[in-house]
């Protein structure tokens, strides 16, 4: 059996962690945003490519959600004294393999060579493969302005009102080599419980992507990130009220017009209604056990 997901970092990568346990090595492909990505103090960071690998891996800080287990913050801090910026939190673990990273860009690689690279190093059979190897950024338009999405989830901590998402780059931007025939491959293609606005929006906006949902043979099944109608983490519940009325199962699926057959919704939110089928369950990831429990009863849903 083959899987492809569409995932963000966060509760995507905990999803995908669940999705690799319950299939057999080899079987999942994940395609990873990169409209997040950013430099800092002259390094590219890829945040949501770098979730899903350390989690995968096994390296990821489990209680903050994000960084590496284990992390100590020496460079940034001697950065910040020297003054340079540090409201971006790269730990010395996390800077070595920007380093690596952003070199090999400059040498002229592509962003999914590398990440291969680093797949293969990390020991992993589950393929992480960025949406696109070209420049697409994600910015986001508040009362205050245009921001460019770091600045306004982390530097500003997601307290702008959003009134739209836009992305830079979407007219040059070509799926990365990999996604369009892992697509065409797979037996199911599942959407992570990440945000339709941020996370997966900025894969959807890779046109070729979104054309092979729109022409897939197979059924695509989403998880709602939200639970009681809010959001586990993250502004998306304040999101979806400003911008299309409300946060129920009805308001998350419109957000894949035609891009989804089912919608796996939680307990707290059922029972409801929908433009798509719709599958309860315990979607909560507490831990790794539910999260693969998740997982299971995603792919009876794609595949039964």
């Amino acid at each position: 059996m083959k899987v492809v997901l569409l995932s963000g970092g966060g509760g995507g990568a905990q999803f995908a962690r669940g999705l690799q346990d319950a299939l057999a090595p080899g079987e999942l492909a994940v395609v990873g945003n990169v409209g997040d990505d950013l430099e800092v103090l002259g390094l590219h960071v890829s945040p949501d490519l770098d979730s899903l690998l350390y989690t995968l891996a096994g390296l990821i800080d489990e209680e903050r959600g994000w960084g590496r287990a284990g992390e100590t913050w020496n460079a940034l801090a001697s950065a910040a004294a020297w003054g340079g910026e540090d409201w971006f939190r790269l730990g010395d673990y996390d800077i070595g393999l920007h380093l690596v990273r952003t070199r090999a860009l400059r040498e002229g690689a592509r962003l999914s060579e590398i990440t291969e690279g680093f797949v293969e190093r990390a020991g992993l059979e589950t393929r992480i493969l960025p949406a696109t190897d070209d420049r697409l950024r994600t910015r986001i338009v508040t009362p205050a302005g245009e921001l460019p999405f770091q600045e306004w989830f982390v530097e500003r901590a997601h307290r702008d009102e959003v009134d739209a998402v836009v992305f830079d780059g979407t007219g040059d931007a070509r799926p990365a080599p990999g996604v369009l025939e892992a697509l065409d491959a797979a037996d199911a293609i599942l959407v992570a419980p990440s945000n339709p606005y941020v996370s997966i929006g900025p894969i959807l906006a890779v046109r070729g992507i979104r054309r092979a949902l729109e022409r897939r043979r197979v059924r695509c099944v989403a998880v709602s990130p939200l639970v009681g109608g809010k959001a586990v983490t993250g502004p998306l519940d304040r999101m979806l009220r400003r911008m299309v009325g409300g946060t129920t199962p009805s308001h998350v699926a419109r957000s894949y017009k035609g891009l989804i057959d089912a919608l796996v919704i939680d307990e707290a939110d059922a029972p409801a209604e929908a433009p798509v089928e719709l599958v309860v369950a315990q979607t909560l990831m507490h831990d790794r056990a539910a999260a693969r429990r998740l997982a299971e009863v995603v792919l009876e849903a794609a595949c039964g």
